[in-house]
């Protein structure tokens, strides 16, 4: 298993898979995390991305039925593991923890240091 080190964009589809649920392959990933981002994703960095969580083990990918509509091709579907939901939970609470240690004045935009 590589580096457990989460990544903005392994984070990224993280969450978007776990907005998909049981929904989440390729093209409705890159359209989810378009829409919530507003950022143009690259179909490439989804499946580069999906790969290194795999390896890592936050990840687990099954292939869906074969449809005539993608040619006899199968979906491959995504689901976040339970390592993968701790790696979450840990950003998630290290984000809260700095976020609540900065005073409300921290970023005013002050005329010199």
């Amino acid at each position: 298993m590589k580096g457990t080190y989460l990544g903005e964009f392994e984070e990224l589809i993280l969450l978007t898979i776990g907005i998909l649920r049981d929904q989440a392959y390729g093209v409705a990933i890159k359209r989810e995390l378009e829409k919530q981002t507003g950022r143009t994703i690259s179909i490439g960095a989804v499946h580069a991305s999906t790969n290194r969580l795999e390896e890592k083990g936050y990840l687990e990918s099954a292939f869906g039925e074969v449809t005539k509509e993608r040619g006899g091709k199968r979906k491959k579907y995504y689901q976040v593991t339970l390592f993968g939901q701790k790696a979450l939970k840990t950003a998630m609470d290290l984000r809260r923890q700095m976020w609540s240690q900065i005073a409300p004045d921290a970023f005013t935009i002050k005329t010199s240091f």
